[in-house]
């Protein structure tokens, strides 16, 4: 089990301002309805891989206002006593709707649809958008490094330059769903199964009177995780020729063929081939060759477009803080509110066109060619659906004047239900299961969107209603 993750003032403390006034004003119990969507796409890539909802569903149906919370609030001497007490019987007893974790996600549509009384609905934002945003951000740019190996393991090694113990844990969580084939940091193997490895430091060596010596110590206590670094010292001159040693008087009498060098410093380019050379000419054919240090999905392709000849990739701080592009810029949105038993949705104008939001609660279809390859998402007003026995117009959506029509196609929803009426209600699948989901989802996808430069630009459009809905409340923004 992971640690106790219920930390209610870990929230901006407008939203405690603005719960306090809906519960002095009589609203808190109104109805409403929030998205949570992001902007822009990270590294200026065609798509991210949402993840986080685990994390954000456990914090939901587990929150609680202790009573030194309570205290706390109460000295800050801003909150009305009917407020306080509102917040000791705090239960969240609202709706949410997801797309599930893994899935790729585009510009504008909803991640999370959080349906719920106002004033419980608020308090939420802050460590909703913190859990999504960052595993969001970690998956995506894992993603990157992924498949920038081209089918290489890829190793997430970065827990100490990670900005935080969250930020390590479970950024090695969305690093494996996006395609990482382990991690470093083992409490991230203990709590949520992610695989954890690992092998010597540079102290190891220099603790010993002799690289030989050490790398047989090594062989001897590890025979069938042996991965010896081997730069130290000189990695041509001395690395790689004393592993070669320790293998062949350790290892290879016992049988043992599955051993592998690191190198984590120089020009990996040719330092890799003279390593192979090395290795084969002693007729270690099976040894493998991993690097470090530094390495990022860019510099990853030109090794290997350079013929680098490496097995796999251990990636560190560029991996865990997406160093290039650290932020995802995901919001938490007011859609929509209930009057009457009615929706009524609701809209934000801002001058900066990428910040009107799009009104009402909705949902989001994919829509699949004939191939089965994803090729646009639509998102509709929640009682919408789209027959395929009709064709389909697509909206380019940076041009609109620009039209694209289906007859053969095929639609899947995306989101699903998670929690009803304050209880959980969706089976959460097992890390296994999000990673392979979306090695799945990532499949459907053209290698076009999935291109590091330029990438070509998904369709994501708006039905024809909530597009009149969103045009109607431009011009009108209080209905």
């Amino acid at each position: 089990m992971e640690y106790d993750r219920n930390i209610p003032l870990l929230c901006d403390y407008y939203e405690y301002t603005m719960a306090n006034g809906y519960v002095e004003n009589g609203l808190q119990d109104r109805m409403v309805y929030f998205d949570i969507y992001f902007r822009n796409v990270p590294d200026r890539g065609g798509f991210v891989i949402f993840a986080g909802l685990e994390q954000l569903v456990d914090y939901i149906t587990n929150l609680r206002f202790s009573d030194s919370d309570i205290e706390f609030l109460r000295s800050k001497n801003t909150f009305s006593e009917g407020f306080l007490e509102y917040l000791r019987d705090f239960r969240f007893t609202g709706d949410v709707w997801a797309i599930p974790e893994g899935t790729p996600a585009f510009p504008g549509e909803p991640l999370v649809t959080i349906r719920a009384p106002i004033a419980q609905a608020q308090i939420l934002e802050t460590f909703a958008l913190l859990t999504v945003n960052h595993q969001t951000l970690i998956a995506t740019k894992a993603n990157r490094i992924v498949r920038a190996a081209r089918g290489r393991t890829v190793l997430e090694f970065g827990s100490r330059r990670a900005q935080g113990t969250d930020a390590a844990i479970l950024g090695a969580r969305a690093a494996y769903i996006a395609g990482c084939g382990g991690t470093a940091c083992t409490v991230s193997d203990k709590w949520y199964g992610v695989p954890a490895s690992g092998t010597m430091a540079h102290s190891w060596v220099m603790m010993f009177d002799s690289e030989l010596e050490a790398f047989k110590a090594f062989c001897g206590l590890y025979p069938d995780n042996a991965t010896l670094l081997v730069d130290t010292y000189d990695t041509l001159n001395s690395g790689i020729p004393n592993a070669i040693r320790a293998f062949k008087e350790v290892l290879v009498p016992k049988g043992i063929n599955k051993f592998a060098i690191r190198l984590d410093s120089g020009d990996f380019a040719f330092l890799t081939k003279q390593a192979r050379k090395m290795l084969d000419e002693a007729g270690l054919t099976d040894c493998k060759i991993v690097v470090s240090n530094a390495l990022d999905e860019l510099l990853i392709k030109d090794l290997l477009d350079q013929g680098a000849i490496i097995d796999a990739f251990g990636v560190g701080d560029n991996l865990i803080t997406s160093h290039s592009d650290p932020v995802l810029n995901g919001v938490f949105k007011l859609v929509a509110m209930e009057v009457d038993g009615k929706i009524v949705p609701k809209i934000k104008i801002s001058e900066n066109v990428e910040k009107i939001t799009t009104p009402h609660f909705k949902k989001i279809y994919r829509v699949y060619d004939s191939s089965g390859m994803a090729i646009a998402d639509q998102i509709c007003l929640h009682d919408e659906t789209i027959d395929t026995s009709a064709p389909l117009e697509l909206f380019d959506p940076k041009a609109t004047w620009k039209r694209k029509t289906l007859t053969e196609y095929s639609v899947k929803e995306l989101m699903v239900k998670v929690i009803e009426n304050g209880e959980l209600v969706y089976d959460l699948p097992s890390l296994e299961d999000i990673r392979e989901h979306c090695r799945e989802e990532l499949d459907t996808l053209w290698e076009e969107v999935k291109r590091f430069a330029n990438p070509h630009q998904y369709y994501v459009d708006l039905s024809q209603q909530l597009w009149d809905c969103k045009a109607k409340m431009i011009h009108n923004p209080r209905p």
